[in-house]
Parts: C-alpha cells; structure tokens; sequence
C-alpha cells in the first residue's frame, strides 16, 4: 500500500513507520495483534508519498489474499443464512478500547496513521482515503468500516492529540500537503477525504484551495451549521461553568451515538426474544457506560473548549469558500442529529455545490460511522462514487455485492418476491424446457434479450434469482437518468438514492462503450432493446415489443461470440392497471409541461434512434392496483453466436438473426399467456394458503411454489 512518508528529523538510515512502531508510546499501538502504523508527519512540513513503501512493506508483513468481493460459488443461495454483518468487523467497544490506547500518551503534533488491519488487503492501485476526524479528533471514527474499506482504498487517518492546540488555517495546510504529495506521486488516481463535522470543514477548506485537483469527498453531518447549533451555546457555558462541575451524561453519551439508546434497542431486538432482549440490551449499557471516563479523557473541558473555537473557526473558513469548491461530494445526512441541524444544512450544502449528492439516514444520530446499521462501503458503492481513475469505469471500478450486503438487499425487495411468487422456466441445449434456470450458460459472455416489463417490475426477481440459484452476477443495462446527475440540479421526483440498488446490483448505463467493455470482460448482460418505451407503455400495449431498426447488439454479440438468451415475461397485467397513460397525461396541461421539464434533464439513451422506440419521455403512469396475480418468465434456447463475426458483416444475415431473435421473445410470451392460464396458484391467496399448509418446508419459497405442467 501507499505509505506517507515522514518529515521528522531522524537519525541516519532510521524510518519514522519503524521507530513508531517499536516505541511504547502511541505509535506502538498493539491490540489483539494489530498494530497502527504511524507517519510523525508535522504541520507545515512536506510530506512524501511512496519513499518508506518498501519499508512499511516490510514491516507490515503484508500478505496477498483473495478479494471477498469476487463472487463466490453458493455462497449468496440463501440469503436468510447470511451473516448480518461482515466477519471482521469492529464494534462500539473496540472504538473505545483503542481510544483509550491512543490518548495514554499523546504527545506531539497532528499525525496520520494507517489501521494495519486494513493493509494486508489492500492493492498498491487502489485510491488513497485520507479520514479526518471531527469533535473527538482521534482518528478513530472508521474503526468499524475499516475491515471493508481497506480492500478498496488506501486508508491513513489524521490524529489531533487531545491537548494539541494547531489552529484550523494550519490543519488545512497539512492535509493540503499530503494530498498535493500524494497528486505528484498518482496524478491519474482520486484522492478520497472521508470526514465529520469539524473534518468535513476541513475538507471543503482543502478542496476550495485545490479546486484542480480530482478529490472525491464523503462529509458526514458537515459542521458548516455550527452557527445555528447546540455546540454553538456551549462556548460562554464553558466560560463561566465551575471547574468543578462536569459534563452530563446525557451529553456525553450522545458524542459517540447521537442516540444511542434508541441504537442499542435496535440492534439487540431484531436479534431474540424479549428476556435475551433485555438481558443484552443491560449489558451493553453496562459496557457503554464503563467508556464514559474515557470521552472525558477525550475531551477534557479545555480541549472541549478549544474544538468548539475550532469548529467556529472552521465552519467560518469553509463557508466563506464554498463557491470555488469543484470536488465531487457525497454528504451523509442523519435525520436525528441532536448536535447539529444536519438535514437543513445538508440541503443548503447541496445547492452551493455544483457536483453534490445527498444520502439521508432519518433514524441515525450525528456520529454516523460509529452506528452498526451504517455501512460506508455500501454507501460508496452504490452511489457510483467508488473509482480508480479520472473518470468512472462501469466494469473495472465495479465491486460486486458481498453476502453481507445482497442479504440487506434481498431483505427490502422479498416482499416483492412474495406478492408475486416467480416462476422461472430455461431451455437445455437439447431444447428440453426445464423448471429453474439451468438452462442458463454460466461461462460468459451472455446476452439476455427480452421484454421490459411495465415499471420495469421483472427485473428485481430476475436479477435475484439468477445470483441466488446460479450464482451469475447480472449486469443490466439501464437508461442514463440512474447515473447522470440532472442538468437543472436534483430534483424531487427523481431522488438518486431511488435508484442506489441498481447501481450496487450492477446496473450500467447504456452506451456501446458500456456494452462493449461488459463483452470485453465475458459478463452476464442484460439488455432491453425496448427501453424506457417499452417500461413506461401506453394503454392495450401490454406484451408489445418496440425494438429500434438497428441491430447492433447482434453485431457486437457476434465479434465477441457471445450467446444470446432470449426471454418473455409475464404478469404485469395481474398487478396493475394504467388509468392515466403518457397520451392522458400530455392532455392535462400542468402535467405535460412536467413531462417535458423532466425528459429535459436528462440525456436521451437513444439519441440517434427514430420511430416509436426513439419517443422515450419520463413519465410515471397512474395505475390502480390489483390483488397480486404472479409473474412468469421463460428462457428460450441460448442462440450461439461464435463463428458470426464475418457472416453477419452482412446486413441481410444480421436484420435475419435480429428478427430471429425478436420472435423468439415473442413466442416466449405467447408461450407463459397460455400456460399460466392452466396454473392453479396464478393468484396470491392460493399461494398464501399452500405456504400455510406446510409451514417450515422449503418449497414454501417464492420460487419454489408450484405451477402449470410445463
């Protein structure tokens, strides 16, 4: 991994990494067997990247391992069964434990160190992570996303010792520094500043000074709100308030949770009965309370009293240089911040900033990353903010979903699952139509050909089915609006956060760049050749295909000899019915101007098309729900394409392959119509009843309910 070097003054032939870490004091940190290591890197003073690597190296006796993120067999095929959280992960305690390590002695001036634990994963390629702290300054405050942000970037936090007194203009200066370093040493690599309230000034300062540099920032709660917050009141309290009198515990206890009663209720019911229930909710408020000398140790009253100037000072500095910030940001917005009025200030943040995103967490405190049900590499990742490069690569920046996080996943659609009960029919080489989806290929690449349903509304069994049973990773190809910010800024009706599952199960926007990069890599590729118009269909249009006259993706199937499944689906006309369509709508005048506004502000995903396909307007159709019927789809035969290249140079043989296609998406449609008429739990209640009668089975599954004869 990326080291920063030290400035200090050593003795000849000495490395600031080795002394720290055979010293007693905080550089020589050892818990449980891992160690921090630790650059004495001073303010004001220059800082080199790369010159101790081999060094550090060594020192860490790094280790080569295997990525968890890769895709493993079986492993996602019952969700249930999946661990809640991932195997390495740290808790509120370990924040603790080690906090009270790092303050023993706690000398010198402001530092970085690298969580050791994170290094022996780590790839020297990956983007450097700078974490700046924010009231507590202690550098911690990842400490339970460390296990999984150490396989996706190089981590090094920044440590203010608890009676170090630098002022804000000079903190700025270090972390300006290091990441001017550490441009020098990488200058085709984004630098990631993770940070929170105080660090999150701290950031927007840096990142207004550089504004040519590619900085990617993550801010947590951002303190630029301190003139309109609690903290703000505290500073003539502290002034006045008797040496004697402490700080209340109420106070204290909400530093590190923001909330953390409602937090320990959470965690310990969804997890027993009531009497464990209690019985672990008193031990762990037993443990918390235990901690309370060392938040005192943390911020004694005159530290307190010296970050609060320092927050003031900070949000003052950021504040007055907000226009000239250029960087990418993702803010993390927690709706029960109790220290600082975050969802307002987040929106106001929003506004100034011209590349800015919000995620809301409405049930979190203001100490975000140390609550267990706030996952930052999920929150990365599936905002599309995780890259490697100048610019975002759909396949090589993509990581895949971990067990821990499709189990998260599979949690909030099974409701989806369950109303409508899928039943998935394949094809065998042979021609012999099967129940399940062996009839899948599994080696790549493959094409999925097929009907876009309604809303889209197939694509969440699908692509679930298709991981849990197959172990086969989707990579569908989605209109742009999932990643391209809107050109008029963000707006309401098209919250990106709507859509931060697709993103994260894979989804790319189509391009034939995207296409052809997903073909380069052999992937599992799923494409709507009717798009948004198929999805967002008028009145009577249910199971119509409205596919362009080009037939690229025949072309590009054939150079990389890929083979191409087509598949029908059906059902979205036991689910819904359109009351108001795109026709209707456009008639009322409010309404059409809406249409129009939002088509607007977003890139067309088929610019040069023409005829009905090319008539993509974004729209939502007003439905009237109906009692859940059940969806169907069925896989034909894999059409293989290897040997193609050349004989589909021809456009007769391609627009003859294209058509073939095309109706065997249609006969698989006419295929289910039929068949599902002649399945005895089409209907939810039906299905309801025969989970009942067998309560425990594994056949009561989604899946696994019975249908028609094939």
């Amino acid at each position: 991994m990326a080291a920063i070097g030290a400035s200090i003054r050593l003795p000849a032939g000495g490395s600031p990494f080795s002394r720290w870490r055979t010293a007693t004091t905080y550089g020589g940190i050892q818990k449980r067997g891992r160690f921090f290591a630790v650059s004495t890197e001073t303010v004001g003073r220059g800082a080199g990247f790369g010159e101790n690597e081999k060094v550090v190296k060594k020192t860490m006796n790094q280790k080569t391992v295997k990525e968890e993120t890769e895709v493993k067999p079986k492993i996602y095929a019952n969700p249930e069964e999946l661990p809640e959280f991932e195997e390495d992960k740290k808790l509120l305690k370990d924040f603790f434990e080690e906090c009270k390590e790092i303050i023993r002695s706690d000398g010198g001036p402001p530092r970085w160190f690298s969580p050791l634990e994170c290094s022996s994963s780590t790839s020297p390629d990956c983007p450097l992570l700078l974490f700046l702290p924010g009231i507590d300054g202690t550098g911690l405050g990842l400490i339970m996303h460390h296990h999984k942000l150490g396989k996706m970037f190089n981590i090094w936090c920044l440590h203010i010792p608890v009676h170090d007194r630098t002022p804000f203009n000079e903190l700025v200066k270090l972390v300006e520094t290091t990441i001017r370093s550490e441009n020098f040493r990488s200058p085709n690599r984004p630098i990631y500043l993770v940070a929170e309230s105080l660090g999150a000034c701290l950031a927007l300062s840096v990142a207004a000074r550089n504004p040519n540099l590619d900085l990617v920032l993550v801010l947590s709660n951002p303190a630029t709100s301190f003139s309109k917050s609690q903290w703000q009141t505290l500073i003539p309290l502290l002034d006045i308030m008797p040496d004697q009198f402490p700080l209340n515990l109420p106070y204290m206890l909400s530093l590190p949770t923001g909330n953390p009663l409602r937090m320990l209720m959470d965690n310990v019911v969804k997890r027993g009965l009531l009497p464990q229930t209690i019985e672990d909710l008193s031990r762990n408020l037993a443990t918390l309370s235990t901690y309370l000398p060392v938040l005192a140790d943390i911020l004694p009253r005159e530290t307190l009293r010296w970050k609060l100037n320092l927050l003031k000072s900070g949000a003052a500095y950021a504040n007055s240089c907000l226009h000239a910030v250029k960087a990418q940001i993702l803010i993390l917005c927690s709706g029960r911040d109790l220290l600082l009025p975050s969802q307002e200030e987040c929106q106001k943040l929003q506004k100034a900033l011209p590349d800015c995103e919000i995620r809301k967490f409405e049930e979190s405190g203001h100490f975000l990353f140390l609550e267990d049900n706030v996952d930052l590499v999920t929150t990365i990742k599936a905002a599309a903010f995780y890259r490697q490069g100048k610019q975002f690569d759909c396949v090589s920046d993509y990581v895949p979903p971990t067990p821990c996080e499709f189990k998260k996943v599979h949690e909030s659609i099974r409701w989806i699952l369950s109303a409508t009960g899928p039943v998935m029919l394949s094809t065998l080489e042979d021609g012999k139509v099967v129940r399940g989806l062996e009839g899948i290929p599994s080696e790549g690449p493959v094409l999925f050909v097929g009907y876009h349903m309604l809303m889209g509304f197939e694509i969440v069994p699908l692509v679930a089915q298709l991981l849990m049973e197959r172990n086969i990773l989707v990579r569908g190809i989605a209109h742009p609006m999932i990643f391209v910010k809107p050109k008029g800024g963000n707006l309401p009706e098209m919250d990106p956060s709507n859509f931060d599952i697709f993103r994260l199960m894979g989804s790319v926007p189509v391009s034939g760049a995207s296409f052809f990069k997903l073909m380069s890599s052999k992937s599992h590729i799923l494409l709507y050749p009717g798009g948004a118009r198929e999805a967002l269909h008028r009145k009577g249009e249910e199971y119509k295909l409205f596919w362009p006259e080009k037939t690229e993706f025949v072309r590009m199937a054939a150079r990389f000899g890929a083979k191409i499944v087509p598949f029908g689906v059906v059902g979205e006309d036991d689910i819904a019915e359109i009351i108001l369509d795109y026709n209707d709508q456009m008639k009322i005048p409010w309404r059409r101007e809406e249409i129009e506004r939002i088509t607007k502000q977003f890139p067309k995903a088929r610019a040069d098309a023409s005829g009905e396909v090319a008539n993509q307007h974004m729209y939502l159709p007003v439905m009237l729900p109906k009692f859940p019927g059940r969806f169907y789809y069925y896989f034909g035969k894999p059409i293989l394409t290897e040997g193609m290249k050349v004989e589909l140079r021809d456009k007769e043989k391609c627009d003859e392959l294209y058509l073939h296609v095309k109706s065997q998406v249609e006969g698989c449609i006419d295929f289910l119509k039929r068949k599902r008429e002649k399945d005895p739990y089409r209907n939810l209640f039906s299905r309801v009843l025969y989970q009942a009668s067998r309560p425990g089975s594994t056949s009561t599954s989604p899946f696994h309910i019975p249908s028609f004869d094939i």
